[in-house]
C-alpha cells in the first residue's frame, strides 16, 4: 500500500491474533510534514475505508521524521493560490476563495471524522504539532505526545485565528488556558498537552517501536478495541511519567482563572501584557507574540470562544469554515503570511494597530452567514 513518492505512506500490518492495525504516515519531512490538500484526499477515504473493515482494531497515525508530526496547514500554497488570483494568473478574486473555501472544507470534514471515528485511532504527537497538525491530532481517541512535542496555535502571527476545531477544543481546557493560547501563540510541551485535554498520554519517541510491538501482539478483541487500546497506552504512560518534563500552565491557574474573567478582548488583552515575566521566558515570549500580532484575530479569538461554548463540534466547525472564508478575503491572512514566510521580514502591516481600533462591524462581518439556508459545505456533519 505504500509508496516512495506518496505525501502520505499507508500500511496495513497483522496482528497475532488476525486482526490489523491501519497505520497513516505523513511524509513530508523536509515541510515538517505541512498538510496540504492532496494529503487530506489521500487521509479521508482511506480512514473511511479502514472505518468500515471489521478485521481493523485501530489506526495509527503519526509524521516522519524526527521533527515534527505535523507543523500546520501548507499556508504557502494557499498564498500563493491567493495571488495567483489576485494578480490574474486565475481567473478571478472568486476562483480564489473557491480554492480556499474547498481547502478548509475537507480539511474540517477530515478532522470531523477523526474525532467521530468509530474504530480508536491513536495520534503519536511528537516533535511540532502546530495548527492544522492539532487539528489532526484533537480528534484523536487516543493521544500520544513524548519528549519533544511543541504544540501551539501560532495563527495571531499571520492574520488566521484558531480554527480546526479549536472554538470545540480551546473551550474544553481549564478556565483561561484557551484563550491564553489563542492571544498569544504560545507553544506547550506534553505536561502542558495533557493538563490542557489536548493529550491523554505522556510515552518517550524512543519508546514507539516497543509501543508498537505491543499492539501488534494484543489481543484485540471486536466489542473491546477502545479498551484494549487504552489498557496499553496507560501501560507505557504509567511506565514512563516519571519522565515527564515540567510544564507552565498548571503553575499559572490562578492568573488564567482570573483571564477567563475578562469582560472583553481589550482587558483580556491588557491583562495579559500587565503581567509580570520577570525571569519568565515563556510568558515573555507569549506577550511579544501578543503584541505583535494581529489585533483583528485578537478578536476573532475572543469571539469565537464566546460563540463556542455553547456549540456542538459540528457547530463549531460549520462556524469555522465561514470564518476561514472571509479570512481569506479580508487580507489580514495574505499578509500575514507574506511578513512572516515569504518576505520573512516578520513586520506585518495589519489593517488596524491596537485591538482598540477594530471597529465591531468589522469582526461581525466575519461570523455573517455567506450560504444560503441548508447550503452550507458542511451541513452534512450535522447529521452525523
Amino acid at each position: 500500500m505504500s509508496s516512495e513518492n506518496a505525501v502520505v505512506i499507508f500500511d496495513e500490518l497483522i496482528t497475532e491474533n488476525g486482526f490489523k492495525i491501519g497505520h497513516a504516515t505523513l511524509t513530508k519531512p523536509a515541510a515538517l510534514n505541512a498538510l496540504d490538500l492532496s494529503m487530506i484526499r489521500l487521509l479521508t477515504p482511506q480512514l473511511q475505508k479502514w472505518q468500515q473493515d471489521p478485521k481493523i482494531a485501530m489506526v495509527f497515525l503519526d509524521g516522519s521524521g524526527e521533527r515534527a508530526f505535523c507543523a500546520g496547514g501548507d499556508i504557502v500554497s494557499m498564498y500563493k493560490s491567493m495571488q495567483a488570483a489576485q494578480s490574474g494568473e486565475t481567473n478571478s478574486d472568486e476562483a480564489e476563495q473557491l480554492a480556499l473555501q474547498e481547502f478548509f472544507t475537507e480539511e474540517y470534514q477530515l478532522d470531523y471524522l477523526i474525532h467521530k471515528l468509530s474504530k480508536p485511532i491513536l495520534v503519536w504527537g511528537n516533535g511540532i504539532v502546530m495548527g492544522g497538525g492539532l487539528g489532526l491530532m484533537s480528534g484523536g481517541s487516543h493521544r500520544i505526545v513524548t519528549e519533544t512535542s511543541r504544540i501551539a496555535m501560532p495563527e495571531i502571527s499571520i492574520g488566521l485565528y484558531p480554527d480546526v476545531g479549536g472554538s470545540y477544543f480551546l473551550n474544553a481546557m481549564p478556565a483561561g488556558c484557551g484563550l491564553f493560547l489563542g492571544l498569544t501563540g504560545a507553544s506547550i510541551n506534553a505536561n502542558d498537552a495533557l493538563y490542557s485535554n489536548l493529550a491523554d498520554y505522556f510515552v518517550p519517541h524512543a519508546a514507539k517501536a516497543t509501543l508498537f510491538a505491543r499492539l501488534l501482539s494484543a489481543n484485540w478483541q471486536q466489542d473491546l478495541l477502545q479498551q484494549t487500546l487504552a489498557s496499553i497506552c496507560d501501560e507505557f504512560h504509567s511506565l514512563h511519567i516519571g519522565q515527564l518534563p515540567q510544564g507552565n500552565l498548571h503553575n499559572h491557574q490562578e492568573w488564567l482563572t482570573n483571564l477567563a474573567e475578562q469582560a472583553d478582548v481589550t482587558t483580556a488583552v491588557e491583562y495579559i501584557l500587565s503581567l509580570s515575566a520577570e525571569d519568565n521566558k515563556w510568558l515573555n515570549k507569549a506577550q511579544s507574540t501578543l503584541r505583535a500580532g494581529s489585533p483583528i484575530t485578537a478578536h476573532l479569538v475572543f469571539e469565537q470562544l464566546q460563540r463556542g461554548k455553547d456549540m456542538s463540534l459540528a457547530e463549531c466547525f460549520q462556524m469555522e469554515l465561514g470564518m476561514s472564508c472571509q479570512c481569506g478575503e479580508f487580507g489580514e491572512f495574505q499578509e500575514g503570511v507574506r511578513a512572516l514566510m515569504i518576505d520573512k521580514d516578520n513586520q506585518p502591516n495589519w489593517r488596524y494597530k491596537s485591538v482598540e481600533q477594530v471597529p465591531q462591524a468589522t469582526v461581525d462581518s466575519f461570523f455573517a452567514t455567506l450560504w444560503p439556508l441548508g447550503a452550507h459545505p458542511l451541513a452534512q456533519l450535522s447529521a452525523n
